[in-house]
């Protein structure tokens, strides 16, 4: 097992709203001890799932506060984003000081310059922590690819670079960063549709999506993938896939928490720009959810 907090299944856990549009405090401290109960091994705030792009400053950090009282032993590990370099440093040292355990940390928000401007917002975050740090590759949405060579140059200059979540969607990604580094950087699946292929391929943690709703079903689906019970888990990832393509979609934040308010952990309410699906989006959402929670196997740990 690695020494670090980047492992097992880690909720990209969703912002809560009250009907005023304030963040629902309340209810994120009891869905994030939920989860955490069903097997979870820390909680990633702050990220895409969680609107971290829609959040002030004060607001992020009163949530890292509520998370980490809720967590208890359990880490939080927020996502660190920003427009700027100053203020993706200033975050990370923030949620340090809020008694986080690690970050996962983001290249800057709208900016797309080259390479070398990423790798330098990034190792400025790297430098400023001594928290276990996990990089954060998703090329479709932030339009940066740290590709293998790329984060094994910025693992050999920062030995707090621990982790890297791995979204691009390439299975493949996950071996060539393990014949590039080994067991020096764990390697999470970033995405829910893929999360089997990724643990056949070497990963060792997976930062989830649907966890949100079902997180005894992700874990579950997690341990067989990782003990190699094929049979048992294809079974359980066939029931599931279907809900975890939500993620994959560009309303993926509005569609997890749909189906949150399906299973009675949420609603359905995000923070403008974004607004609830409507239309046909909709309806075939809810026949899907309708269908696998119709035939929702029963699951034990």
């Amino acid at each position: 097992m690695p020494s670090h907090p980047f492992t097992n299944v880690l909720p990209a856990i969703t912002t809560p709203f009250r009907a005023d549009g304030q963040v629902d405090h309340d209810f994120l401290a009891k869905h994030a001890r939920w989860q955490l109960g069903a097997g979870c091994a820390g909680l990633i705030p702050l990220g895409s799932l969680g609107e971290g792009a829609t959040l002030d400053v004060d607001e992020k950090v009163a949530i890292l506060k509520t998370l980490v009282a809720a967590a208890g032993d359990q880490p939080v590990l927020p996502g660190i984003a920003a427009l700027g370099t100053h203020q993706a440093v200033a975050l990370a040292q923030a949620a340090a000081r809020a008694g986080c355990r690690g970050l996962m940390v983001l290249p800057p928000y709208v900016h797309k310059g080259p390479m070398q401007e990423m790798v330098a917002h990034v190792a400025a975050v790297l430098r400023a922590t001594e928290l276990p740090c996990m990089l954060y590759n998703n090329p479709p949405a932030y339009g940066t690819d740290f590709t293998a060579t790329v984060v094994a140059e910025l693992a050999a200059q920062h030995p707090n670079l621990v982790a890297v979540k791995e979204s691009s969607g390439d299975a493949r990604r996950v071996t060539a960063i393990r014949a590039l580094l080994g067991e020096r950087l764990s390697v999470l699946v970033g995405m829910d549709d893929m999360v089997v292929e990724g643990v056949a391929a070497g990963a060792t943690g997976w930062v989830a999506g649907l966890v949100n709703a079902l997180p005894h079903e992700s874990v579950r689906l997690f341990e067989l993938a990782r003990a190699g019970r094929t049979a048992e888990a294809e079974a359980l990832y066939r029931w599931f896939l279907p809900l975890l393509r939500l993620d994959t979609v560009p309303e993926f934040v509005q569609l997890i928490k749909l189906v949150q308010a399906a299973v009675g952990q949420g609603d359905e309410r995000v923070r403008a720009p974004r607004q609830v699906v409507q239309g046909a989006l909709r309806e075939q959402a809810l026949r899907t959810i309708q269908t696998a929670l119709q035939a929702r196997p029963e699951v034990r740990r």
